[in-house]
């Protein structure tokens, strides 16, 4: 056991648990951030991720310890940002989600592509999503919910 701090979602958050423990089970169990989800605990589903100083990051391998110091965003502190609510409205209104067990990786995966790139080319896009498996096969609706989050911000700016 150890003690460190892990700021998630704005606020910091004082951990004392196996420093080894892979990051979305203190979000999960320590800290009852649901979003981040464990799909195939391997690096290989993405449903886990999260952003880690703006950045896409998966959770389910890597140690939570390694995390001190950094800003930790799940899909819970997303939507404080006005970008991440966007998107999740894009979502709700295409219906992007089937089960929803991939959807709050998919959404941090597409923040963190937007705020880097505000119009990513469609090869941008999958790359973005290349790590994310949805079994449901919402894809279809997933892209009409980021073209469409893509067209309103090109609305906005004009």
């Amino acid at each position: 056991m150890a003690a460190f701090t892990l700021r998630v979602n704005g606020k910091a958050h004082q951990i004392d648990t196996d420093p080894a423990k892979p990051l979305v089970y203190v979000l999960r169990g320590e800290l009852g951030l649901t979003g981040p989800k464990i799909g195939c605990a391997l690096e290989q589903c993405a449903a886990c991720a999260v952003l880690v100083d703006g950045e896409h990051t998966l959770a389910c391998n890597r140690a939570a310890s390694e995390f001190e110091g950094a800003e930790i965003t799940t899909i819970e502190g997303l939507a404080a940002d006005g970008l991440g609510q966007r998107i999740q409205d894009a979502f709700m209104a295409e219906n992007a989600a089937q089960c929803g067990y991939c959807t709050p990786g998919i959404i941090i995966a597409v923040a963190s592509l937007l705020k880097a790139k505000p119009a990513p080319s469609d090869a941008d896009i999958t790359a973005a999503l290349s790590e994310h498996l949805c079994r449901c096969g919402s894809h279809n609706r997933v892209l009409r919910a980021i073209k469409k989050v893509i067209a309103g911000a090109q609305a906005d700016a004009a």
